[in-house]
């Protein structure tokens, strides 16, 4: 009765395991670790990972930096970004401060455009402990990126530092 109850459960509980995995970032000496949902194919890349909505909507990534690649990375995204004609209007620029998870977080916004229409950008820094930082990069285009919300959320609020 026993071995039938946690075979039963572990068959009701195998489709779950496989909707999203905890991603330890970086991989090799992780200082944080996300949740995203493996419906938006989250990939490995040099100081992080990326994912992208299944419908292409969203695009989001999180890399680790340090003060020695921080202001090296932050020139990628924008140098990504351009890659991908998405252009940002800095008049639109918006900051907050707040705390996630017991991380100081730091978010700059923009409104923008892509050859789609228009989009939402983001830049959000996230400090999991003393001499690391967090880059997020978000790129959503207006209309679609709504559907997306609760996603997008949850995946935000899955960030934690790892002790």
């Amino acid at each position: 009765m026993k071995t039938t109850l946690i075979a039963a459960l572990f068959v009701i509980a195998l489709p779950f395991a496989a909707l999203a995995a905890e991603i330890r970032l970086p991989a090799d000496s992780p200082v944080a670790s996300v949740t995203i949902p493996d419906s938006w194919n989250p990939t490995e890349i040099d100081h992080g990972v990326e994912a992208v909505s299944p419908d292409d909507a969203v695009y989001l990534s999180i890399e680790v930096a340090d003060e020695q690649t921080t202001d090296k990375i932050i020139d990628d995204i924008f140098a990504f970004l351009d890659e991908n004609g998405v252009k940002v209007d800095p008049a639109t620029q918006t900051e907050a401060d707040n705390k996630l998870n017991g991380m100081d977080v730091s978010t700059i916004d923009w409104e923008g455009e892509d050859e789609d229409g228009p989009v939402s950008v983001g830049v959000t820094l996230l400090s999991p402990r003393p001499g690391k930082l967090l880059l997020m990069t978000y790129w959503g285009s207006k209309g679609e990126q709504e559907k997306h919300l609760n996603d997008f959320v949850a995946i935000i609020a899955s960030i934690k530092p790892v002790k």
